[in-house]
């Protein structure tokens, strides 16, 4: 009976453990195209020069926050500081300068934050903006200001045309802006609710934002073409090589490389059919069911 009885207990200390294994692992990262897990270290490594790396967030997951800091630091040791471009969403084009001036030290971060206009998370930001300030890598303001994106929500994508000539070169993509159709129409649609878009214009408001961050990437990706441009950006605008990945490829012919990141409940379960329309790689993260519920995609 004793002997049952340690056996038992044995039995049940390891069960305790492998569960406990089990809720230790919060991400998985995934090579959609060999079906495998791989590492950061891998894809900082199978990255070839010249390439985009777009990282779709969602942008409440802090895991995925950390591992997108954990990737800049690879692709820096790797690259170097003057061959690695930091490009991102959450600034837009009009605050380019203050960018400037604080990663250079001229300003306060307090001045930064604020005047940059910061996002309400950007201290899950934050450490790849020091870090880049630190080892001297650019940081790229890529995303429209919002005036005129709210510009085309109320009035349409041919306001912009009456904007001055400085604000159309400085700020925005080449006009006009070609509006997708086919299925990021239809899943924009579904993001909205399912529903019809009265007018149309929120929809190119959302097209301009994407031509906007890829034509900000173009400008640059001369300097580093022996380098690389790692772009942070919601995961709708890069999921199925749509939105700003379809403008990267379609209209400046550069190479993109996705990853996408999301909540899953198992972060062990794979569903490749639908990976692999995804992106290049992805990276399933364990959160709260309270996050996951309320998780934005943009």
């Amino acid at each position: 009976m004793r002997t049952l009885l340690i056996s038992w207990l044995l039995l049940l200390g390891t069960v305790c453990i492998s569960a406990a294994q089990q809720e230790a692992i919060s991400y998985k990262i995934y090579d959609v195209k060999q079906q495998r897990e791989v590492t950061l270290r891998e894809i900082t490594a199978a990255v070839p020069a010249g390439t985009v790396l777009v990282f779709g967030e969602q942008h409440d997951d802090s895991i995925a926050h950390a591992l997108q800091y954990q990737l800049l630091q690879l692709l820096q040791q790797e690259w170097g500081s003057k061959k690695v471009l930091l490009s991102m969403e959450m600034f837009q084009k009009d605050v380019q300068y203050i960018v400037d001036e604080y990663l250079q030290g001229l300003i306060s971060e307090k001045n930064f934050i604020k005047e940059a206009r910061a996002w309400g998370n950007y201290a899950d930001y934050r450490p790849m903006v020091e870090y880049a300030k630190h080892h001297g890598i650019s940081v790229l303001a890529a995303n429209t200001p919002s005036r005129y994106t709210n510009m085309v929500t109320t009035r349409g994508l041919g306001s912009l045309e009456l904007l001055s000539k400085e604000a159309r070169k400085n700020y925005l993509p080449p006009l006009p802006v070609d509006t997708l159709k086919g299925n990021y129409y239809d899943r924009f649609l579904e993001a909205m609710g399912g529903h019809s878009i009265p007018g149309f214009n929120l929809y190119q408001s959302q097209n301009v934002w994407d031509a906007t961050m890829a034509h900000s990437i173009y400008n640059k990706s001369g300097k580093y073409r022996n380098g690389i441009i790692y772009h942070l950006c919601g995961r709708f605008h890069s999921d199925y090589g749509e939105g700003t990945v379809f403008r990267l490829r379609r209209e400046y012919d550069l190479d993109v490389v996705v990853i996408s990141s999301f909540y899953q409940a198992d972060v062990q379960q794979t569903d490749w059919a639908d990976w692999k329309q995804l992106g290049d790689y992805v990276i399933v993260t364990r959160a709260a069911e309270t996050a996951a519920a309320g998780a934005g995609k943009n």
